[in-house]
């Protein structure tokens, strides 16, 4: 591995997508949109981390692009949608609590620690 491999495995390239989302439920077509919308970050390997707040780890700036290109194509016709992401190293620092219990930082998936 070249010096310039190092860089793309760097923890500032790595990065964590979060979708957080505010859907209506108050009709049963809406309802069907918000539960198509969670199944559909659930298949493309997000993982709930609170009701409506997804997470998935990715390997980089273009990675992000094409996973935000497929939650554009597959929006809900209503709701507010929110896209953010942090780098693997700003991820490691966020403070999580459980039950009043502080909780470990977590770790990149270890199949993505081989890239």
């Amino acid at each position: 591995m070249s010096a310039g491999d190092g860089a793309h495995l760097s923890g500032y390239r790595l990065m964590w997508i979060f979708v957080m989302f505010d859907l209506p439920v108050g009709t049963k077509k809406q309802s069907r949109e918000a539960t198509r919308f969670r199944e559909y970050l659930l298949d493309e390997g997000f993982e709930m981390s609170q009701f409506s707040v997804y997470a998935r780890f990715c390997n980089g700036k273009d990675s992000y692009e094409s996973h935000l290109k497929r939650i554009e194509r597959n929006l809900p016709e209503k709701g507010d949608i929110h896209v953010l992401t942090f780098t693997d190293r700003q991820y490691e620092n966020i403070v999580r609590f459980s039950s009043q219990r502080r909780k470990k930082p977590r770790k990149n998936p270890d199949q993505l620690a081989m890239f």
